[in-house]
């Protein structure tokens, strides 16, 4: 009788990154191949419960970082979301001191395979010393990990290991020989070539590091499937000459039927919901990992306010010292004047929940991928206002395909509210926005297939776990 399948999972210390993880974990464990699942003490704890079904599947493995100088993290940390953006290297440098106890779990263990991250490049000399085969898991779309390219793009080989120019990032790269409109605008290309290429002080940038795990991987697994983006895989595919395996989209769980609503602390969103009219409100949420300027939040709020939408909108509290600087946060007399159209929430919301609920029909939000995977599989209107990262390359893909509208900012990459409440209304309830709602319910059938992505592509990729990892 064949061995059961053993792998580790390796993601980096970012919820956009250990959810994805945990989703691909609970998708093989349904298969019934055994996860490790590597993460902090905290992390682990912040997890989704694991069903008791699946549990002798999953096995959580709580690795602390090893101690650190005083104030090196502020205490707790354990993830880039408990931090400001100038600590992310420090937490970084913390990620890479795990590899002494990793390696010792891996010659203890001696999996069938090792899924790292992007951030993990330390895992390769682990994994050649202990014959482990890689497989990197990519939680972004494949549209965005096109466009950084070739192995010899992200090492800078290409470059004699110069940074490429913002300039160079505002167009199609030469490698998608069809017509796309992935690519930076000039405001956000600024930022890339040092966030992305540059060392820091962790002494690596984060393109080597991605480099490093892709060229020592057997395979290439990525949250995707053709049905969106078979175009795109076609071109990874041609670009890493490594096999590509979508796993499909891993969408989460939808939230059942919630009962009396009276007894939440939350319940006052949906009393307010079900007086709605189906498909009319705009869920507004930018995450836990967007911080937003005042600014941008002001902008926001007027342009919600200018669209005359009703709207659900889920407010990350600023660190305010006080009460007043969270006042101010938001326009003065902003709550009171939109109470009959609007319910803004300070603090975490259930936002699957919210957006399975019958009178949300759009969302106004970041275009991270998790969250677009989360909002299409209810078939809502996407409008989109990219903020990190990814999010710009995400953005324009969806527009490409029909299935969402950008907000037009001013170029130098600020707000506009005339912008904001125009786009929400040519999504939301305009006639020439009839296409895009037609095209985003159509894809709710892709999108929230869970077994089109549980048994095609998970099953296809666990064949390929057993026929290319196994140990015989």
């Amino acid at each position: 009788m064949a061995k059961e399948l053993h792998v580790v999972m390796l993601p980096w210390s970012a919820f956009g990154h250990m959810m994805p993880f945990f989703q691909l974990s609970i998708a093989l464990a349904k298969a019934k191949v055994h996860v490790s699942y590597i993460a902090t003490p905290r992390n682990i704890q912040r997890l989704p419960k694991i069903s008791p079904d699946l549990q002798p599947f999953i096995h959580l493995v709580p690795i602390p970082f090893p101690p650190l100088a005083p104030d090196f993290l502020p205490e707790g940390a354990e993830a880039t979301v408990d931090l400001p953006f100038e600590k992310i290297d420090n937490l970084q440098i913390a990620y890479d001191l795990l590899q002494k106890p990793i390696k010792q779990f891996i010659a203890d263990q001696m999996p069938d395979c090792i899924v790292p991250d992007f951030a993990a490049y330390w895992v390769v000399d682990i994994a050649k010393e202990y014959g482990v085969p890689l497989v990197y898991f990519s939680a972004f779309s494949a549209a965005s990990s096109v466009f950084f390219g070739p192995l010899e793009n992200l090492s800078g080989v290409n470059r004699n290991y110069g940074l490429p120019s913002p300039q160079s990032l505002t167009s199609p790269p030469e490698w998608i020989t069809f017509p796309s409109l992935v690519a930076f605008k000039e405001y956000e290309a600024i930022y890339v070539p040092q966030g992305f290429w540059g060392k820091n002080s962790t002494g690596i940038s984060g393109a080597s590091r991605l480099a490093k795990v892709i060229s020592a991987s057997q395979a290439l697994a990525i949250r995707t499937c053709n049905e969106i983006e078979g175009d795109y895989l076609e071109v990874y595919k041609k670009i890493t000459g490594k096999p590509v395996i979508p796993t499909g989209v891993l969408p989460p769980e939808k939230p059942g039927k919630r009962e009396n609503t009276e007894m939440s602390p939350d319940g006052f969103i949906f009393d307010w919901l079900y007086k709605q009219s189906p498909r009319s409100v705009v869920f507004v949420g930018f995450g836990s990992e967007c911080k937003l300027s005042k600014e941008q939040v002001h902008e926001i709020a007027h342009g919600l306010e200018l669209s005359e939408l009703p709207f659900v909108w889920g407010v990350r509290k600023p660190n305010a010292a006080n009460d007043d600087e969270l006042d101010d946060f938001l326009p003065l007399g902003f709550v009171d004047r939109t109470s009959e159209k609007g319910l803004v929430c300070f603090g975490w919301v259930p936002q699957m929940e919210i957006l399975g609920h019958p009178s949300i029909g759009g969302s106004l939000f970041h275009s991270g991928w998790g969250s677009v995977i989360e909002t299409l599989q209810f078939g809502h209107c996407l409008v989109l206002l990219p903020i990190i990262v990814d999010q710009p390359l995400n953005a324009r893909l969806l527009v490409e395909k029909g299935l969402a509208a950008e907000v037009k900012r001013n170029e130098d990459g600020s707000l506009s509210r005339d912008e904001i409440a125009k786009t929400l209304r040519l999504a939301m309830v305009e006639d020439e926005g009839e296409r895009l709602r037609s095209n985003a319910r159509k894809a709710a059938a892709v999108f929230g297939d869970h077994k089109l992505h549980q048994n095609h592509y998970i099953g296809a990729f666990v064949d390929y776990l057993k026929n290319n990892v196994a140990k015989r």
